[in-house]
């Protein structure tokens, strides 16, 4: 039986004999009493206790029991910079959206991970993500390094802010409002743990004006402004990995040319913020995909046609002019399996999955028929106004599905334990091949040579501290 603490002093009384807190550090007395239930009573506490001063401990708790087993959130910077110098390759990184049962789902990753000896691998969340499936960064931190703990794994974390996206209708408005909330948020996800930030400036890119460097002006000056703000806060020792976008996912193919006038423009801006800083480390381009796929009038995903020329030629550009790792392919898991091991054959350097995650929970046989039911009636009852005239009932519930998650948190993470095992057990088969598919088995050495984790202090929080409260922030469009 799972404890969730109503105080920090109950929590500590509970961690009594398995941990020791010293200052800002833990040491672990007991590993085995540690995974076998500790780690559940603190990650159920971190997300679920009624006291936010719980909350809190129990986050930071998690987070310096994981750095005490070698478990530190980490920045992909050095990999990605080896990839673009061409000293490393032949793979493609996967980065893994995970909006729900985040510490069952996780736990399946890292099993994946640990069976095929996979090297680089990266969890991530979206500002929209945040905000329907009401996980914070400092949150999900603590639940991804709880999963870790749990799992038995250890060494570098990649934990990644995706689409950290300018709203276009809100940058019409008032620009620098709307720069200034992505702003406040890549602060908290560095405070949160998060060394591996994409910004998301492509739906500010005007196809209306008339020249390259006109179209992409917004976008390149937003994306150096945010990268010369993270380097500002980047903790010691570490290069944060920054990702930028030339297109946005789901409108036209991306070219060379916007490419090349993206990064001219973009260099030229981060060196008027400072000549010496550190770049972008990938460009996340479009492809034909669209987040989430396609849902057909019967609910079922209509046939992607991606284009993989275009990644594997934007992909040796972003290596060969800019020394980047390579191009991002964004909304790729609904694609059709044989599609997957593409990625590494184009050198794609990246590619990022969500959805189809979503789908295995949600489609699971093991999931609770009665359950589903109420989560279809949530989404015509609550979402109705986001149905589209054009939408039938199963094309809309599989689009609006996804912010279910939030509101029923609390009830997915306490299904019954065989419940989660099996969906569990189905999503570590289902990481287990897409590593395959993009040729991660057996790179532990790679990451190991590559990446030289950075313990970051982390203070605990004081008891009478506040809580920062995000209820309410619009968190704006992105996977």
């Amino acid at each position: 039986m799972t404890t969730i603490y109503s105080t920090i002093d109950q929590l500590k009384s509970g961690i009594n004999g398995t941990l020791t807190i010293s200052g800002h550090n833990v040491s672990v007395n007991d590993p085995a009493k540690l995974r076998a239930a500790i780690i559940d009573d603190l990650i159920f506490t971190a997300v679920f206790s009624a006291d936010p001063k719980a909350q809190s401990y129990a986050r930071w708790l998690i987070r310096r029991t994981g750095a005490a087993l070698g478990i530190l959130s980490s920045s992909i910077h050095d990999l990605y910079m080896l990839m673009g110098k061409e000293k490393i390759g032949g793979f493609t990184v996967p980065a893994i959206n995970i909006r729900g049962i985040t510490y069952v789902s996780a736990q399946a990753v890292f099993r994946a991970a640990l069976k095929g000896n996979v090297g680089p691998f990266i969890f991530e969340i979206a500002r929209s993500e945040m905000g329907y499936t009401e996980q914070r960064p400092e949150e999900y931190t603590a639940a991804i390094t709880a999963a870790a703990i749990k799992a038995g794994y250890t060494g570098p974390i990649f934990i990644q802010g995706d689409h950290f996206q300018i709203s276009a209708k809100k940058f019409a408005e008032d620009p620098k409002k709307e720069v200034d909330t992505v702003r406040t948020l890549i602060h908290e996800a560095v405070q949160g743990g998060f060394y591996n930030i994409d910004i998301d400036s492509s739906t500010v890119v005007d196809l209306n004006k008339a020249t390259i460097e006109e179209q992409q002006h917004n976008n390149y000056t937003i994306a150096a402004e945010l990268t010369a703000e993270i380097r500002k806060i980047e903790p010691k020792g570490i290069t944060i990995s920054v990702g930028g976008e030339i297109g946005e996912v789901g409108k036209q193919n991306s070219t060379p040319e916007e490419l090349r006038g993206f990064m001219t423009g973009y260099l030229k801006a981060l060196a008027q913020q400072d000549s010496d800083l550190a770049g972008i480390s990938k460009i996340s381009i479009q492809t034909g995909t669209t987040h989430g796929g396609v849902p057909l009038p019967d609910g079922s995903i209509a046939e992607v046609k991606l284009d993989f020329n275009t990644l594997e030629k934007l992909s040796k550009i972003a290596r060969a002019e800019f020394g980047l790792s390579g191009a991002v392919q964004h909304g790729a898991s609904t694609l059709p399996d044989e599609a997957f091991d593409k990625f590494p054959k184009t050198g794609t350097a990246e590619v990022h999955l969500a959805t189809g995650f979503q789908n295995m929970i949600y489609d699971s046989a093991a999931f609770p028929v009665d359950f589903r039911k109420r989560i279809v009636d949530y989404v015509h009852e609550k979402l109705a106004d986001e149905k589209g005239a054009k939408d039938t009932d199963e094309q809309f519930v599989y689009k609006a599905r996804k912010k279910a998650f939030g509101p029923f948190k609390k009830d997915m993470w306490h299904l019954p334990a065989d419940v989660l095992q099996k969906i569990g057990g189905e999503l570590e088969d289902k990481f287990s091949f897409l590593f395959g598919k993009l040729d991660v088995l057996n790179t532990r050495d790679i990451l190991i040579q590559s990446i030289k984790p950075v313990d970051v202090p982390l203070a605990p929080p004081a008891a009478d501290a506040a809580i920062a409260s995000h209820e309410g922030e619009d968190y704006g469009e992105g996977e």
